[in-house]
């Protein structure tokens, strides 16, 4: 949501599902040779206490992928990211009938939040909020100045905000409210 510095920051996505939509799907996103795709980590065990599986039926395996999404420069302030996410990891959602996605975002000074989309308002005020409670400038009390001014107040909006959040997903998609977005 706030970035004081106009370095790329990578954000992980990553999602699992105790049943996947194609049970046959490897662990791990790889292609026909067996090797890690592009953009791939690498796989994530998952251990499921229990299941709803009947005995009968052949156990579904847990369903995990994971790619780096590397967010563009911003200048500080609130951007919508969730078009720029949702472009990314499309086909990995696809594989999804239920599952969570987590999104980390892998910078100090940046974070991501959930809110309204349909009044720009919203973003508006939010940025004024912050501005209040957080100042920056010359006259700010702050001692981490060595990156800038704006680098210090940048950093607490992260911490006040956090650098993950986790999504449900259902059907192949992002499963959120009506006017819910990514920042």
């Amino acid at each position: 949501m706030h970035s004081a510095a106009l370095a790329p920051a990578p954000a992980v996505f990553s999602s699992a599902s105790v049943r996947s939509r194609h049970a046959a799907a490897p662990a791990i996103i790889s292609s026909a040779s067996g090797r890690p795709r592009r953009g791939a980590r690498g796989g994530v065990r998952c251990e499921v206490a229990s299941s709803s599986v009947p005995s009968a039926a052949a156990p579904q395996a847990a369903k995990w992928a994971q790619r780096t999404v590397v967010l563009p420069p911003q200048r500080r302030g609130c951007h919508l990211i969730t078009p720029k996410i949702v472009n990314e990891i499309r086909d990995d959602l696809a594989e999804f009938k239920c599952g969570m996605a987590h999104l980390f975002l892998q910078h100090t000074s940046a974070s991501l939040t959930i809110n309204e989309n349909y009044d720009s308002d919203v973003q508006a005020d939010t940025e004024t909020f912050l501005s209040h409670i957080v100042p920056e400038g010359p006259s700010a009390p702050w001692r981490h100045t060595m990156e800038g001014p704006d680098d210090m107040p940048a950093h607490i909006k992260s911490s006040m905000f956090g650098c993950s959040l986790t999504i449900p997903i259902t059907n192949g998609r992002l499963n959120m409210g009506t006017w819910q977005v990514t920042h």
